[in-house]
């Protein structure tokens, strides 16, 4: 079976990444079809892969103008000769999903979430620093987008939702029904080490993550905080907080899990449309303390993994952290629980999807022989 896959762009990295390179896992031959490749930015091991890029590789200036280009995707993913392959493997959140492959073809589609900045433009703008004279004339382009994105849905033969949030999104805007399978989280082993007296937080430190919320809940507890990670919005974060939290900017990947290992807990504020940080904390076998909304409710168990906080206030989330600084949780059961959401577990139900899809396309063809 010629297999294809597809995604967004590469020139930054973040989850939908990993869920890709889960994807080349699975079929490690198959060529992956993007608009835009920058390799100083992806991981060295995308230099071995066949990666095939658009006409939007040789436009001027894309590494910075990138998402001013976004009228010219549709087009990109419309320009790639898909006629030789069977299976179409497409990493969307935005694209990807809108190719075009020959009428035999089957089309399994990953959605991270339909088009943010076409579906949910407010969202979009806040988390993004989108100005208010580029907010205004994203209207008059996104009719045209919108329209375009529903017809490239319909050539999907099944959609894969990381979330239930993201499946109802998939319903309202597509109409389509979505299998829900969460993305990959690589879990390293389980190393227990004793209990901190800090709390954690962190990623990229910008507005939507509403870290400001985690900052001021600290501050007036003058209960240890570590905040991890970088963002436009440091600055602003560093003048609220009080003596007891402490920012460590960006940290390599063995200091994260020691931290992750060694926190009392994990702040996890924002709502995400799933959220790997409160998984790689249970991973470690820590309890997460979360705002009740989006991927945290898939994730994370209420009194058994972490407490849940209700409304998006540090007066909130500052009597959770109360509440739980008594409680006592076990750490294995919490790393068991992290365990569901492991990488072997992602490629089991990935590959299980794909074969009931390609078995149902089968389907019409054998009945119409007979």
């Amino acid at each position: 079976m010629r297999v294809a896959i597809v995604h967004d762009y590469l020139n930054q990295y973040g989850g939908a990444e990993r869920v890709l390179e889960a994807l080349h896992e699975l079929y490690p031959a198959a060529p992956v079809y993007t608009s835009l490749y920058d390799p100083a930015t992806m991981p060295e091991a995308y230099l071995s892969w066949d990666i095939r890029t658009s006409f939007m590789q040789r436009l001027p200036g894309w590494r910075r103008h990138f998402r001013r280009y976004f009228l010219l995707y549709p087009a990109a993913f419309e320009s790639f000769d898909l006629s030789e392959y069977d299976l179409i493997l497409s990493s969307s959140s935005a694209y990807a999903k809108g190719v075009i492959p020959h009428p035999g073809a089957v089309h399994v589609c990953y959605c991270h979430t339909p088009m943010r900045f076409a579906w949910r433009t407010r969202d979009y703008m806040e988390r993004e620093g989108i100005s208010r004279l580029q907010g205004a004339l994203l209207p008059f382009a996104l009719s045209y987008v919108r329209l375009w994105d529903v017809v490239a849905s319909n050539r999907v033969d099944a959609f894969v939702a990381n979330s239930q949030v993201v499946a109802r999104r998939i319903s309202r805007y597509y109409r389509r029904d979505a299998e829900v399978v969460p993305p990959p989280v690589d879990l390293p082993p389980y190393r227990p080490q004793p209990e901190g007296d800090f709390y954690l937080a962190g990623g990229r430190l910008i507005p939507y993550k509403r870290i400001e919320l985690v900052v001021e809940a600290f501050t007036r507890l003058r209960l240890p905080l570590k905040i991890f990670g970088d963002g436009r919005d440091r600055r602003r974060l560093e003048q609220l907080a009080g003596p007891t939290i402490e920012f460590l900017g960006w940290v390599d990947e063995q200091t994260r899990i020691d931290l992750f290992a060694r926190c009392r807990g994990f702040i996890f504020p924002g709502e995400e449309d799933f959220g790997i940080t409160p998984v790689e904390a249970m991973a470690a076998g820590r309890p997460v303390i979360a705002y009740a909304a989006g991927g945290a409710l898939e994730t994370v168990i209420d009194g058994v993994t972490g407490r849940f906080f209700h409304t998006p206030t540090a007066a909130a989330l500052a009597a959770a952290v109360a509440v739980a600084h008594g409680d006592r949780y076990d750490p294995l059961r919490i790393r068991r629980h992290a365990e569901n959401f492991g990488r072997a577990v992602f490629l089991e139900r990935m590959r299980a999807v794909i074969d009931e899809t390609l078995a149902a396309a089968r389907e019409p063809r054998m009945l119409r022989v007979r």
